[in-house]
């Protein structure tokens, strides 16, 4: 099993389109693994972990073939992980030819909400033809394609289940962990005892501790060592950090070498990690 990070970054992109912030100006300097875009992973070239309103750039980019995908988890409603207005381009005569006819979009109740009413409003008689949004329920296993698909919990807006994602096949697992503070008891309570081959951890707050809505990668480390404690991972496990804010204010470099220290992998835009 792989996984590409397409784009890392928090909502407002590093460096923000707005922002003159010496963390901006430096990553416009620099260049490379310090310029993010909005978040979005890939796994196996197949399964798509969210939709931003940068995964046309992504597309061309990384040369993925989005007329074949047919699964979309989408872990929580706001812009920068789900830009319902792309979704329709699925559809005639937007896409006049694709390997697969209709893209499954898999998330919560409010994202099921809203891609129908987007559809609504396209004006295309026959566009759940090429859609099919999926409402999915925390800690009901489901499929999405060949993959074993488990949404657990997230601490993220509150009146909504914003979603983490564990996800297998062929005995690999994977946990995808963003956007979110500090895990829920009740997603601690499920993983306890499984094991993970990767892990993704939100790292929004950088070097800054934070426990509500997101993480920084302080909490990245106490994560990671309640899941060796716990059972959840061994010594072979690749951890991750990602999701990362401008107001962080550390170069790719800094951030890297501090994370290392720690066990992580520090992920940028492009990045592919197989386990």
């Amino acid at each position: 099993m792989k996984i590409q990070y397409l784009g890392t970054a928090a909502a407002e992109g590093w460096p923000a389109l707005f922002c003159k912030c010496k963390a901006c100006e430096n990553a416009r300097k620099l260049g490379g693994k310090n310029i993010r875009t909005r978040s979005q992973s890939i796994v196996d070239d197949k399964l798509l972990i969210d939709m931003p309103a940068d995964t046309y750039f992504h597309a061309l980019k990384y040369g993925i073939d989005f007329s074949g995908l047919q699964d979309v988890l989408i872990t929580h409603s706001h812009e920068d992980h789900f830009y319902p207005l792309d979704i329709i381009l699925k559809a005639p005569p937007y896409a006049n030819s694709g390997t697969v006819k209709d893209i499954h979009i898999y998330g919560n109740s409010i994202i099921v909400k809203m891609l129908k009413e987007t559809m609504n409003l396209s004006g295309i008689s026959n566009i759940a033809d090429y859609i099919t949004p999926i409402e999915v329920e925390p800690f009901v296993p489901f499929y999405a394609g060949e993959y074993k698909v488990t949404a657990l919990l997230a601490d993220h807006i509150p009146n909504e289940n914003c979603y983490i994602y564990m996800i297998e096949k062929d005995g690999k697992r994977l946990l995808y962990a963003h956007d979110t503070g500090v895990f829920p008891k009740k997603t601690w309570d499920y993983l306890t005892g499984i094991p993970f081959n990767a892990v993704s951890l939100d790292c929004t707050f950088v070097l800054e501790y934070n426990e509500k809505g997101h993480m920084g990668l302080p909490n990245a480390a106490e994560s990671k060592e309640k899941m060796l404690r716990e059972g959840c991972a061994d010594f072979k496990t690749k951890f991750i950090i990602n999701h990362f804010s401008h107001n962080g204010n550390r170069t790719h470099e800094q951030l890297s070498d501090c994370a290392e220290k720690l066990g992580f992998i520090t992920a940028h835009d492009g990045m592919t990690v197989e386990f």
